[in-house]
């Protein structure tokens, strides 16, 4: 039996909860054996972001800490779980926590990837009824190098039609604080990335990131759309 340790981003945590619970209900049924640190908080992501490396760097140790027992960690954020792997070199190497650091930088997985290419599983019996068109986050496919491994997962996933949009892989204007800083531009490209769902004639967007779908839903509600947004996860573990 695999052991993990669970890793609920903030975003996850506070907006989102649902997901974080499915994720069990999901590794569990694959015979994962999950553990979860009640006190763990924010990578620093977002700190990093926007330049307050200090910050970013004091929340990561504290990040390291937490999940410093030589468990495997998944989490549903590939945003989140990317900027460990890729930026955590920048701040720790040759410190005091640099063992450390690279120990969890491989244990590290997002969900899908976990899923896919660790516990070797793209088909959990899910049964979702409904058309999905999928949103590739720039953290997913740039950063840490997903695209085929969410599309596996919905693939088996009964009565789901799969639909691409068209510029699947261009941002949806959420970049964290990019979308507060640049609110217009934001916008416009939340916009043009429903527009493109709505032409398929989706039910539903789906994504590996909370974060870029409630940037999307933001849009949807306002403008009184007929379109949802999920997360892959939650559409995992429905059905069963």
């Amino acid at each position: 039996m695999k052991e993990v340790d669970l890793f609920v981003p903030c975003f996850i945590d506070q907006v989102y909860p649902e997901t974080a619970f499915n994720m069990i209900k999901v590794l569990e049924k694959c015979d994962v054996k999950v553990y979860y640190n009640p006190k763990q908080t924010c990578c620093g992501q977002m700190a990093f972001n926007s330049g307050f490396w200090d910050e970013a760097k004091s929340i990561g140790a504290k990040f390291i800490k937490d999940f410093n027992n030589g468990r495997m960690v998944v989490g549903p954020s590939a945003s989140c779980v990317g900027y460990v792997r890729n930026y955590f070199e920048t701040l720790f190497h040759n410190s005091s926590l640099h063992n450390e650091y690279r120990q969890l930088v491989k244990n590290i997985y997002e969900f899908s990837d976990f899923m896919v290419n660790v516990l070797k599983v793209t088909d959990l019996g899910a049964r979702f009824a409904a058309k999905v068109t999928y949103h590739d986050s720039c953290a997913a496919l740039r950063e840490y190098g997903i695209k085929e491994e969410p599309r596996k997962l919905l693939q088996n996933v009964k009565g789901l039609e799969l639909i691409e949009m068209n510029e699947t892989d261009v941002c949806c204007g959420f970049g964290g604080t990019f979308s507060v800083k640049h609110e217009p531009i934001a916008t416009a490209m939340a916009e043009q990335k429903v527009e493109n769902a709505l032409a398929t004639g989706a039910e539903y967007i789906v994504s590996t990131d909370s974060s870029c779908l409630m940037h999307q839903e933001g849009y949807i509600k306002k403008h009184k759309l007929k379109l949802k947004t999920i997360n892959l996860i939650d559409v995992l573990a429905s059905g069963w």
